[in-house]
């Protein structure tokens, strides 16, 4: 009698056990006269078009109200035992794989990593280690149920004794006597201790090899470092699981290790179901390094193009804050000491986003710096020279700036002279400024919270020939400029009215107590404009505030 045939199911390999289930081993009982897996509506000749009395376990010439091989009964519970087993394997496995797919970062990625092999593998707690093999980073560890002063412990175990650390380096598992080997995953056997696996072929030769190191029982393994044990009794486990991540292009990614509070490790139908969810975990952890390394070169880029420190200017302190869209943008800003004591302040945006929107700010503001420093005192002048450029060199670009120069006060180095027979005031400045299509300045005072009425203009790029009237302001000793993008205002999520409006209020409900202080100041507009902060992973937009406080 041939058993039936167990079919492949989404990939799971039939020599799996099958799982325990309350199924009743003897099956259901068959009553006299009726042929298993017959249709009711069987023939009148007594033939049936289903299973025949010769494979239904009756002897041949048998009376049709023969008894069934009670055997056949015991396979065909064991197929349906093992096909329930098989599905519920898949739908964990779709779920666990679906709760990652939704994560968006590095850091949420190795947390659910964490969470669903620990499920998988029946531990309570674990860490994984992201250390990619070509040495570019980033290099970081997540834990499980374990703090920074328990990872810190395990940490202090020398690296040749702990079993992911010598998966990352690509050393071979100890020997323990006889009992260990390494080869493929056969199912029909159980791991003895110290053993470890082959976890399928590295994507990196270069890398050493991919392998799984179980340790099923520390404080009873005298072969283990005392360190290790030292630890791992001080910490409440007493093993671990550890397996690699690896994947392309990137070769070996990190390794994971999972901890169990007692002897223990996992079967073959745990370290199988394990394997095929960490080789789906390893690809998207993958796709989100290669995201997160390109976010970084982004961010260094516009980084080293923003200015790296402000500068000191008497009578006028300043502050900002940046914060840019997870792709990156084209948000700038800058203050430039000018010659005779002079001082240009600058805010713009770029259209686009991404690294070819970062560079185009860079190369528009190192434009407007040049300008700003051969004829900064005549704010239209720079813009016009600007877009002219913008118009040649990109074309397909458009752009929005404002540029502010002040001169020094009156008697002081570099700036105007003191009237005959007058007194000169040490902090009284002009200030003039000129917009294309950018948001109007903000003044901040005891007496006054208003914006600077600039004219309407349209941004750099968008016409044959750009040019608009400047506006000359004077801010009073103890009141701070406020210059902004856009995105201050796109961010809120409201509309332009409403955001200007609410802008408005959050630059009037600064405490008078911290109006002399523009960090105060910045930080009170941010918190009251963007709860959730600047670097808010859900925006795109960019967000800039620069403040320049004018001291009494």
């Amino acid at each position: 009698m041939t058993a039936p045939h167990v079919p492949k199911v989404a990939g799971i390999e039939p020599a799996l056990p099958a799982p325990a289930h309350t199924v009743d081993p003897h099956g259901p009982k068959v009553p006299s006269g009726s042929s298993v897996g017959a249709p009711s509506d069987a023939s009148p000749d007594g033939s049936s078009d289903g299973l025949s009395d010769t494979s239904a376990g009756a002897s041949p010439g048998a009376p049709p109200d023969a008894a069934p091989d009670i055997s056949v009964v015991d396979q065909l519970a064991a197929v349906q035992d093992r096909l329930a087993g098989w599905i519920s394997d898949l739908s964990t496995l779709h779920d666990l794989t679906e709760q990652l797919a939704r994560t968006r970062t590095l850091e949420d990625a190795l947390h659910e990593l964490l969470r669903a092999g620990a499920s998988l593998v029946g531990a309570r707690r674990g860490l994984v280690v992201l250390a990619p093999s070509d040495g570019l980073g980033p290099e970081t560890t997540v834990g499980l149920g374990l703090g920074h002063a328990e990872i810190g412990h395990i940490e202090t175990i020398p690296r040749r004794a702990l079993s992911y650390a010598r998966i990352l380096d690509g050393l071979p598992e100890r020997a323990t006597g006889d009992d260990t080997r390494t080869g493929p995953l056969d199912d029909t056997r159980h791991p003895t201790r110290g053993e470890s696996r082959a976890a399928g072929p590295c994507n990196d030769v270069s890398a050493g090899p991919c392998t799984e190191i179980a340790e099923p029982d520390i404080p009873g393994e005298k072969d283990l470092d005392p360190r290790l044990r030292e630890v791992a009794a001080r910490l409440g486990y007493a093993a671990s699981y550890a397996v690699p991540l690896c994947a392309e292009p990137f070769g070996r990614t990190g390794a994971a290790v999972w901890l169990y509070d007692e002897p223990a490790e996992p079967t073959a139908r745990q370290r199988h179901l394990v394997g095929l969810y960490r080789a789906h975990a390893a690809e998207h952890l993958a796709r989100l390094l290669e995201l997160h390394r390109s976010r970084r070169a982004t961010e260094t880029l516009r980084e080293e193009l923003l200015p790296h420190r402000l500068p000191r200017i008497p009578g006028v302190r300043l502050a900002v804050r940046h914060g840019s869209g997870p792709r990156g943008g084209g948000d700038w800003y800058d203050a430039l000491p000018l010659p005779d004591g002079a001082l240009g302040l600058a805010v713009g945006s770029v259209t686009g986003s991404g690294p070819s929107a970062v560079a185009a700010m860079g190369r528009l503001r190192a434009s407007l710096r040049a300008y700003a420093v051969m004829e900064g005192e005549d704010p239209v002048a720079v813009l016009s020279d600007l877009e002219l450029l913008l118009r040649l060199t990109e074309p397909a670009r458009s752009a929005t700036a404002l540029f502010a120069f002040t001169e020094p006060p009156p008697g002081a180095p570099g700036g105007p002279p003191v009237p005959p027979g007058g007194i000169a005031d040490p902090f009284a400045r002009k200030l003039l400024l000129a917009g294309a299509g950018h948001c109007p300045p903000l003044i901040l005072g005891d007496l006054r919270t208003e914006f600077v009425e600039t004219s309407l203009s349209a941004p750099l790029g968008m016409l044959a020939c750009w040019e608009a009237p400047s506006v000359e302001i004077e801010p009073a000793g103890g009141e701070t400029l406020l210059l902004y993008s856009d995105g201050l205002l796109h961010r809120t999520g409201e509309t332009m009215d409403r955001a200007f409006t609410r802008l408005h209020a959050a630059a009037a409900g600064v405490p008078r107590a911290s109006r002399h202080d523009p960090e105060a100041v910045v930080d009170h507009i941010v918190r009251a404009m963007l709860p959730q902060g600047l670097d808010d992973p859900s925006s795109e937009e960019d967000v800039v505030l620069l403040a320049a406080y004018f001291e009494e």
